[in-house]
């Protein structure tokens, strides 16, 4: 296993990764953690029905690469980690599962702090902090969706601005795929604009009440990429903008929430070479983090909303420098994070 960790695409001179597991609970995790040069790794924890073992570790190493690049270019005095459970959200949950994992992590002693993520909530971050203090987003107060949700919306107006040259998101269409706690607050702020919303989901209740309540047109899931649109949001799981999916996709612009919007680093100069803008995942979707890293060090909340607005003009001295330097966005990003990283 260990030749298999270390030779993994996505390791990435990981510090640290840690299987955990218990056999009452039934505990079956893996607590990936890639950086600590700005503070200890900070991400939230996953829980997911993994079709193997393999998979898990893939996604645990890609989304804890991916905070440590987020926490940075957000300025956020924390590095870069994240877990997942694997197991069904929906039918494996219990108390102990959760208290089991608090266990683990206070066996780490604080390199790691966690938070809630896909599949998981604050409610069992609750459990989380029964057996550990290393854990964040903590009862109804802790959902940092709606920042995260803020900060896509921010970071589309901007690059709207940058690549439409438009002050409104008046009469856009934007593609929406993924309607969870963060894509639809999304897009609840863009119909809120006066945007047009087309969207997608596997959820039968959410395209009802986004068509009812916003206006939104449904498609299939898989016909999100075919959409005339001017944005397109993925607000899914990852890995959505792939060789395939770029030849259908009409959108000028990608601005959501999903991580590793990317199946590989390459795809990111193929949408430069499409004329597509992308908003780089990590630096347009840190509104949550930044939520969640501002309570745990127990700064002001009443400065989270300003924090998560500056990713606004973040995105807009990437993309000028990207069309500037002729390279794609997720570079430049990437540059700016381990620029930071090496400071530190």
């Amino acid at each position: 296993m260990s030749a298999f960790i270390f030779n993994e695409l996505n390791f990435d001179n990981h510090e640290q990764v840690v299987f955990v597991s218990e056999a009452k609970s039934g505990l079956k995790g893996i607590i990936a953690v890639h950086n600590t040069n700005l503070g200890p790794a900070m991400g939230g924890c996953r829980m997911w029905n993994y079709a193997s073992e393999a998979l898990a570790v893939n996604d645990v190493l890609r989304l804890s690469r991916g905070m440590t690049y987020k926490n940075a270019v957000a300025g956020l005095p924390i590095g870069g980690g994240k877990s997942v459970l694997i197991g069904n959200p929906r039918t494996d949950k219990t108390p102990a599962l959760f208290e089991a994992l608090g266990e683990a992590l206070e066996r780490l002693g604080g390199r790691y702090i966690t938070a809630e993520d896909v599949g998981t909530s604050p409610q069992d971050m609750a459990h989380v902090a029964t057996k550990t203090r290393y854990v964040a987003g903590l009862g109804d107060s802790g959902d940092p969706s709606p920042y995260t949700a803020l900060g896509c919306f921010v970071g589309a107006q901007a690059a709207v601005k940058h690549h439409l040259q438009r002050d409104s998101m008046e009469g856009l269409t934007v593609a929406v795929q993924g309607l969870g706690h963060v894509g639809y607050d999304y897009a609840r702020r863009l119909h809120a604009a006066g945007a047009k919303l087309v969207v997608a989901d596997i959820d039968r209740a959410a395209l009802e009440r986004a068509r009812d309540e916003l206006g939104a047109e449904i498609v299939a899931v898989d016909a999100i990429y075919d959409v005339p649109a001017d944005i397109y949001a993925p607000c899914a799981l990852g890995a959505t903008l792939n060789p395939d999916t770029l030849a259908r996709l009409k959108a000028k612009i990608v601005a959501g929430a999903a991580n590793n919007q990317l199946a590989t680093a390459d795809v990111g100069e193929l949408l430069r070479q499409k004329g597509v803008l992308y908003a780089p995942d990590f630096v347009i979707n840190a509104g949550g983090i930044i939520k969640v890293c501002y309570e745990y060090l127990n700064k002001p909340e009443a400065d989270v909303d300003a924090h998560v607005r500056e990713i606004s003009g973040t995105l807009a001295e990437i993309f000028t420098r990207a069309d500037s330097e002729g390279r794609a966005t997720s570079v430049v990003a990437d540059e700016v994070a381990q620029m930071r990283l090496a400071r530190a």
